[in-house]
């Protein structure tokens, strides 16, 4: 999945070399994070979130063929560096 996500994103935006993809598992099932840079955000998530919307659809499409349930979530590097701080920032208390 998390190429076919990739694949999509890439081309999409205008930094192709910005998008990563990473799969994580939960008691829900998988969760894919596709990272794109501030400035495609808008590209990736489209006017009132159609873009996205339909990414996602995809996603769950293929998803359901191999018996899977996967949920797809859009941040930004920004978003993933905030993150990533507050996350050190607990583990440090």
């Amino acid at each position: 999945m998390t190429k076919l996500v990739e694949t999509i994103a890439k081309s999409l935006v205008d930094n192709p070399d910005q998008v990563l993809v990473t799969e994580t598992d939960d008691e829900q099932g998988s969760v894919l994070q596709l990272q794109v840079a501030g400035s495609d955000m808008g590209k990736v998530i489209g006017k009132q979130g159609r873009i996205a919307k339909a990414l996602r659809t995809v996603v769950k499409a293929a998803a359901t063929k191999e018996k899977k349930k996967v949920i797809v979530e859009i941040v930004s590097e920004e978003e993933q560096k905030e993150k990533a701080a507050a996350e050190a920032e607990t583990e440090e208390n």
